[in-house]
Protein backbone atom coordinates (compact mmCIF):
# COMPACT_ATOMS: atom_id res chain seq x y z
CA UNK A 1 0.00 0.00 0.00
CA UNK A 2 1.22 3.48 -0.93
CA UNK A 3 -0.10 6.81 0.34
CA UNK A 4 -0.73 10.27 -1.05
CA UNK A 5 -0.91 13.02 1.56
CA UNK A 6 -1.85 16.69 1.55
CA UNK A 7 -2.87 19.34 4.10
CA UNK A 8 -4.21 22.90 4.08
CA UNK A 9 -4.92 25.41 6.83
CA UNK A 10 -6.44 28.91 6.70
CA UNK A 11 -6.91 31.58 9.33
CA UNK A 12 -10.44 32.18 8.09
CA UNK A 13 -12.50 35.35 7.90
CA UNK A 14 -12.52 36.65 11.47
CA UNK A 15 -9.77 35.50 13.80
CA UNK A 16 -6.48 37.32 14.24
CA UNK A 17 -4.47 34.13 14.78
CA UNK A 18 -4.66 30.59 13.45
CA UNK A 19 -5.05 28.40 16.51
CA UNK A 20 -5.18 25.20 14.43
CA UNK A 21 -1.94 23.24 14.32
CA UNK A 22 -1.14 19.99 12.53
CA UNK A 23 1.49 17.36 11.82
CA UNK A 24 1.36 15.08 8.75
CA UNK A 25 4.18 12.68 7.90
CA UNK A 26 4.62 9.74 5.57
CA UNK A 27 6.84 7.13 7.21
CA UNK A 28 9.06 4.61 5.48
CA UNK A 29 9.49 1.52 7.65
CA UNK A 30 10.61 -2.05 7.11
CA UNK A 31 6.91 -2.96 7.25
CA UNK A 32 6.05 -0.61 4.39
CA UNK A 33 4.82 2.95 4.21
CA UNK A 34 2.79 4.40 7.06
CA UNK A 35 1.24 7.79 7.75
CA UNK A 36 1.13 9.66 11.05
CA UNK A 37 -1.15 12.67 11.51
CA UNK A 38 -2.12 14.97 14.37
CA UNK A 39 -4.57 17.86 14.26
CA UNK A 40 -5.21 20.21 17.18
CA UNK A 41 -7.73 23.05 17.22
CA UNK A 42 -6.76 25.53 19.95
CA UNK A 43 -9.88 26.66 21.70
CA UNK A 44 -11.20 29.68 19.82
CA UNK A 45 -12.64 31.62 22.75
CA UNK A 46 -9.77 30.85 25.08
CA UNK A 47 -6.54 32.83 25.36
CA UNK A 48 -3.39 31.41 23.74
CA UNK A 49 -5.18 28.49 22.10
CA UNK A 50 -2.33 28.28 19.59
CA UNK A 51 0.08 27.57 22.47
CA UNK A 52 -2.01 24.61 23.61
CA UNK A 53 -2.34 23.16 20.11
CA UNK A 54 1.36 23.55 19.28
CA UNK A 55 2.37 22.00 22.62
CA UNK A 56 0.36 18.83 21.97
CA UNK A 57 1.61 18.59 18.39
CA UNK A 58 5.21 18.79 19.62
CA UNK A 59 4.67 16.05 22.20
CA UNK A 60 3.35 13.60 19.58
CA UNK A 61 6.17 14.52 17.19
CA UNK A 62 8.60 13.59 19.97
CA UNK A 63 6.76 10.29 20.47
CA UNK A 64 7.09 9.56 16.77
CA UNK A 65 10.84 10.16 16.90
CA UNK A 66 11.64 8.54 20.26
CA UNK A 67 9.12 5.77 20.88
CA UNK A 68 7.58 4.70 17.60
CA UNK A 69 10.76 3.05 16.23
CA UNK A 70 10.72 0.63 19.16
CA UNK A 71 7.05 -0.18 18.58
CA UNK A 72 7.89 -0.92 14.94
CA UNK A 73 10.41 -3.54 16.03
CA UNK A 74 7.54 -5.86 16.89
CA UNK A 75 3.85 -6.32 16.10
CA UNK A 76 1.98 -3.04 16.68
CA UNK A 77 -0.59 -3.73 19.40
CA UNK A 78 -3.74 -1.70 19.96
CA UNK A 79 -3.18 -1.71 23.72
CA UNK A 80 0.35 -0.31 23.41
CA UNK A 81 -0.72 2.54 21.13
CA UNK A 82 -3.67 3.30 23.40
CA UNK A 83 -1.56 3.31 26.57
CA UNK A 84 1.22 5.49 25.17
CA UNK A 85 -1.07 8.02 23.52
CA UNK A 86 -3.29 8.33 26.60
CA UNK A 87 -0.19 8.87 28.72
CA UNK A 88 0.93 11.72 26.43
CA UNK A 89 -2.53 13.32 26.67
CA UNK A 90 -2.59 13.10 30.47
CA UNK A 91 0.86 14.68 30.74
CA UNK A 92 0.02 17.46 28.29
CA UNK A 93 -3.35 18.13 29.93
CA UNK A 94 -1.64 18.71 33.29
CA UNK A 95 1.15 20.75 31.68
CA UNK A 96 -1.17 23.07 29.74
CA UNK A 97 -3.59 23.44 32.66
CA UNK A 98 -0.73 24.37 35.01
CA UNK A 99 0.65 26.86 32.48
CA UNK A 100 -2.74 28.52 32.21
CA UNK A 101 -3.24 28.68 35.97
CA UNK A 102 0.17 30.32 36.44
CA UNK A 103 -0.80 33.02 33.92
CA UNK A 104 -4.38 33.32 35.13
CA UNK A 105 -5.84 32.30 31.77
CA UNK A 106 -7.76 29.39 30.28
CA UNK A 107 -6.47 27.55 27.24
CA UNK A 108 -7.05 24.18 25.66
CA UNK A 109 -7.20 22.24 22.45
CA UNK A 110 -9.02 19.47 20.66
CA UNK A 111 -6.81 16.57 19.61
CA UNK A 112 -7.03 14.02 16.82
CA UNK A 113 -4.15 11.57 16.36
CA UNK A 114 -4.11 8.98 13.56
CA UNK A 115 -1.62 6.30 12.61
CA UNK A 116 -2.20 4.38 9.38
CA UNK A 117 -0.18 1.24 8.72
CA UNK A 118 -0.33 -1.17 5.78
CA UNK A 119 -3.45 -2.84 7.11
CA UNK A 120 -4.84 -0.93 10.09
CA UNK A 121 -5.62 2.51 11.47
CA UNK A 122 -5.43 3.84 15.03
CA UNK A 123 -7.24 7.01 16.15
CA UNK A 124 -7.32 9.03 19.36
CA UNK A 125 -9.90 11.81 19.68
CA UNK A 126 -10.69 14.57 22.17
CA UNK A 127 -13.20 17.29 21.32
CA UNK A 128 -14.92 17.96 18.01
CA UNK A 129 -12.26 17.71 15.31
CA UNK A 130 -13.10 14.71 13.12
CA UNK A 131 -11.79 11.85 11.03
CA UNK A 132 -13.78 10.85 7.92
CA UNK A 133 -13.37 7.71 5.83
CA UNK A 134 -14.41 7.97 2.18
CA UNK A 135 -14.91 4.72 0.30
CA UNK A 136 -18.01 4.28 -1.86
CA UNK A 137 -19.71 6.39 0.81
CA UNK A 138 -18.81 8.78 3.63
CA UNK A 139 -18.26 7.57 7.20
CA UNK A 140 -17.37 9.60 10.30
CA UNK A 141 -14.91 7.49 12.31
CA UNK A 142 -14.88 9.69 15.44
CA UNK A 143 -17.56 10.90 17.85
CA UNK A 144 -17.83 14.61 18.67
CA UNK A 145 -17.36 15.19 22.39
CA UNK A 146 -19.82 18.08 22.49
CA UNK A 147 -22.94 19.02 24.41
CA UNK A 148 -25.19 18.72 21.36
CA UNK A 149 -23.77 15.34 20.31
CA UNK A 150 -24.54 14.02 23.78
CA UNK A 151 -28.08 15.38 23.49
CA UNK A 152 -28.50 13.57 20.15
CA UNK A 153 -27.13 10.37 21.68
CA UNK A 154 -29.62 10.63 24.55
CA UNK A 155 -32.49 11.30 22.16
CA UNK A 156 -33.13 14.88 23.30
CA UNK A 157 -32.14 16.44 19.95
CA UNK A 158 -32.23 15.50 16.31
CA UNK A 159 -29.07 15.77 14.19
CA UNK A 160 -30.62 18.71 12.35
CA UNK A 161 -31.39 20.51 15.62
CA UNK A 162 -27.85 19.88 16.85
CA UNK A 163 -26.29 21.33 13.69
CA UNK A 164 -28.20 24.59 14.16
CA UNK A 165 -28.05 24.84 17.94
CA UNK A 166 -26.04 27.84 19.25
CA UNK A 167 -24.34 25.47 21.72
CA UNK A 168 -22.91 23.25 18.99
CA UNK A 169 -19.34 24.36 19.83
CA UNK A 170 -19.62 23.64 23.56
CA UNK A 171 -17.14 20.85 24.29
CA UNK A 172 -17.53 18.29 27.05
CA UNK A 173 -13.75 18.11 27.39
CA UNK A 174 -10.53 19.30 25.78
CA UNK A 175 -6.84 18.92 26.49
CA UNK A 176 -5.66 21.60 28.90
CA UNK A 177 -8.99 22.93 30.14
CA UNK A 178 -10.45 19.78 31.72
CA UNK A 179 -9.50 18.44 35.13
CA UNK A 180 -9.27 14.94 33.69
CA UNK A 181 -9.31 13.93 30.04
CA UNK A 182 -10.78 10.70 28.67
CA UNK A 183 -9.89 10.27 25.00
CA UNK A 184 -11.92 8.10 22.65
CA UNK A 185 -9.90 5.44 20.82
CA UNK A 186 -10.88 3.87 17.51
CA UNK A 187 -9.24 1.02 15.60
CA UNK A 188 -10.08 -0.42 12.20
CA UNK A 189 -8.90 -2.19 9.08
CA UNK A 190 -7.46 -0.07 6.30
CA UNK A 191 -9.41 -0.15 3.05
CA UNK A 192 -7.57 -0.01 -0.27
CA UNK A 193 -8.33 2.98 -2.50
CA UNK A 194 -9.90 4.80 0.43
CA UNK A 195 -9.45 8.41 1.54
CA UNK A 196 -9.10 9.55 5.15
CA UNK A 197 -9.80 13.18 5.95
CA UNK A 198 -8.99 14.81 9.30
CA UNK A 199 -10.43 18.27 9.90
CA UNK A 200 -11.08 20.94 12.48
CA UNK A 201 -14.71 21.89 13.01
CA UNK A 202 -14.22 25.08 10.99
CA UNK A 203 -13.81 22.98 7.84
CA UNK A 204 -17.21 21.30 8.09
CA UNK A 205 -19.66 23.83 9.52
CA UNK A 206 -20.91 25.38 6.30
CA UNK A 207 -20.34 22.58 3.77
CA UNK A 208 -22.45 19.44 3.56
CA UNK A 209 -21.49 15.79 3.77
CA UNK A 210 -22.43 15.49 0.09
CA UNK A 211 -20.04 18.30 -0.82
CA UNK A 212 -17.25 16.65 1.15
CA UNK A 213 -17.82 13.32 -0.58
CA UNK A 214 -18.17 14.84 -4.05
CA UNK A 215 -14.88 16.70 -3.78
CA UNK A 216 -12.74 14.31 -1.74
CA UNK A 217 -13.66 10.78 -2.82
CA UNK A 218 -10.88 8.58 -4.21
CA UNK A 219 -12.11 8.82 -7.83
CA UNK A 220 -11.34 12.56 -8.05
CA UNK A 221 -8.13 12.59 -5.99
CA UNK A 222 -5.61 11.31 -8.51
CA UNK A 223 -2.47 13.03 -7.25
CA UNK A 224 -1.22 15.52 -4.66
CA UNK A 225 -2.05 18.44 -6.93
CA UNK A 226 -5.70 17.42 -7.19
CA UNK A 227 -5.84 16.94 -3.42
CA UNK A 228 -4.50 20.43 -2.82
CA UNK A 229 -6.87 22.00 -5.36
CA UNK A 230 -9.91 20.29 -3.85
CA UNK A 231 -8.96 21.37 -0.32
CA UNK A 232 -8.43 24.95 -1.52
CA UNK A 233 -11.86 24.90 -3.16
CA UNK A 234 -13.64 23.68 -0.01
CA UNK A 235 -11.78 26.11 2.22
CA UNK A 236 -12.74 28.99 -0.09
CA UNK A 237 -16.33 27.73 -0.10
CA UNK A 238 -16.38 27.82 3.70
CA UNK A 239 -15.07 31.37 3.69
CA UNK A 240 -17.62 32.47 1.08
CA UNK A 241 -20.33 31.11 3.37
CA UNK A 242 -18.95 33.22 6.23
CA UNK A 243 -17.32 30.52 8.36
CA UNK A 244 -15.87 32.35 11.37
CA UNK A 245 -13.39 29.74 12.64
CA UNK A 246 -9.93 28.68 11.51
CA UNK A 247 -10.16 26.05 8.77
CA UNK A 248 -7.88 23.03 8.49
CA UNK A 249 -8.03 19.66 6.72
CA UNK A 250 -5.58 16.80 6.15
CA UNK A 251 -5.98 14.21 3.40
CA UNK A 252 -4.55 10.71 3.18
CA UNK A 253 -5.27 8.43 0.21
CA UNK A 254 -4.40 4.74 0.40
CA UNK A 255 -3.48 3.30 -2.99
Amino acid sequence: MKFLISAKTDIGNVKETNQDCFLLKRLRTEYGEMVFAVLCDGMGGLAKGEVASATVIRSFDEWLFNDFPYICNSFIEDSVIKSQWENIINIQNRKIKSYGENLGINLGTTVVVMLITQNRYYILNIGDSRVYELTNELHILTNDQTFVSKQVELGYMTIEEAENDPRRNVLLQCCGASENVYPDMFFGDLKSNSVYMICSDGFRHTISANEIFKNLNSNVLNDVNSMENRLDYLIDLNKQRQERDNITALLIKAI
